[in-house]
């Protein structure tokens, strides 16, 4: 659904980068939309061992999308969680961080900065920070300071995004998810889901979302939202008896922490405007054709885009805004894992269903709108609930 252009914008923003164990390539493409509601973030060096991958896909306007985009990847570093070595932790409180500072006075003058073009309260220009490069503020103080004004009182924006974080430390990836982006990882060329779509049917949501007063209609949340669990949307955030995990809608992110081996090719993070055209497998299968002949990462992104695009908005698939992060490993892996770890009990919120299935991504039932966090840590062939 939205509003679409007579044509397609076709133009790309495309990068690349590398540090001394991984390299990335990334682009992103308005379509047929008719503005571009997502941004990104891709630093290689967080900090000393630590790369940050982020795709925020937004909806109702691009200011909740270019907040994380320019925040979430600094509250992962202030948190005292990541000091201590507990990445799960510290990217969890991230997300619900979000929301906390884009209420208020601050978080009103915030997004009025980041806001469409000219911000009609303010009068202010749109910024221009929506894609972070590396040392952006990266201080370990929180100097979010409470600010008085006209605005004190702003609960937040009635716009949201998703987020899909890759937060490559050492040996390790932590996958946190919020939304229907989504994250694969390629293991000997077979794709595997490290993130689940938090489609409103999904059963936890569901409970979570009928429990909360909220209600489903024409698989949307309210009769109007297609996600449940999102950054942003204050309004199905306003249950004052009930915590941030607990709300109609929820920014709470499922936490994937998995161990590298030499098996593993590159993960994909991307919008759903990839995933709708797209399955998983045939994703990874699209790019290792393409790394035989070709070199830059970025390149390869802007073919998935264009791959993506449909020729008109009829079938409104291929129609969305395109985002796609490409981060391939650099070999040898400093040690070859064993197996595939899930997230400790202690980084799933108690209304994140745990993580149980081994199923490949290629065999999911429909599998391009799947749902079911995936992690190759069990037996091929096991069924996900």
């Amino acid at each position: 659904m939205g509003v679409y252009l007579s044509t397609p914008k076709t133009d790309k923003f495309s990068e690349d980068g590398e540090n001394n164990t991984l390299r990335y390539g990334l682009s992103s493409m308005q379509g047929w939309r008719a503005s571009m509601e997502d941004a990104h973030a891709a630093l290689t060096d967080l900090d000393e061992c630590t790369s940050f991958f982020g795709v925020y896909d937004g909806h109702g306007g691009k200011v909740v999308a270019k907040f994380c985009a320019k925040y979430l990847h600094q509250q992962v570093l202030k948190h005292e969680a990541y000091a201590a070595g507990d990445v799960g932790t510290s990217v969890q409180r991230a997300f619900f961080r979000m929301d906390e500072m884009m209420r208020g006075q601050r978080g009103w003058r915030e997004l009025s900065v980041l806001g469409d073009k000219m911000n009609k309260f303010t009068g202010m220009l749109e910024g221009l920070i929506w894609s972070p490069k590396g040392g952006n503020g990266n201080d370990k103080d929180d100097d979010w300071t409470f600010e008085e004004g006209p605005h004190s009182d702003f609960t937040g924006p009635t716009s949201g995004s998703t987020a899909c974080v890759a937060i490559v430390r050492n040996n390790e990836v932590c996958v946190a998810n919020a939304g229907d982006s989504r994250c694969v990882i390629s293991r000997k060329g077979q794709a595997y889901n490290l993130s689940r779509d938090h489609k409103p049917e999904l059963e936890v949501e569901r409970e979570r979302i009928l429990k909360a007063g909220g209600f489903i209609h024409a698989g949307r949340v309210n009769g109007s939202l297609n996600l449940a669990r999102a950054i942003g949307d204050m309004e199905f955030k306003q249950n004052k008896f009930l915590p941030a995990e607990r709300q109609i809608v929820t920014a709470n992110p499922d936490i994937n922490i998995i161990e590298l081996c030499d098996d593993d090719d590159f993960i994909v993070l991307a919008c759903d405007g990839i995933w709708d055209c797209m399955t998983s497998q045939q994703l990874v299968d699209f790019i290792h054709e393409q790394l035989q002949s070709e070199n830059k990462l970025s390149t390869i992104c802007e073919r998935v885009l264009n791959r993506c695009l449909a020729p008109s908005t009829a079938g409104g698939e291929g129609c969305d805004n395109m985002t796609m992060i490409l981060v391939q490993f650099k070999k040898p892996v400093k040690s070859a894992a064993p197996a595939y770890e899930e997230a400790s009990a202690s980084n799933q919120s108690d209304v994140a269903s745990p993580i149980k299935s081994a199923l490949p991504a290629d065999e999911e039932a429909s599998a391009s709108k799947q749902s079911d966090t995936v992690s190759p840590s069990s037996p091929k062939g096991e069924s996900s609930n």
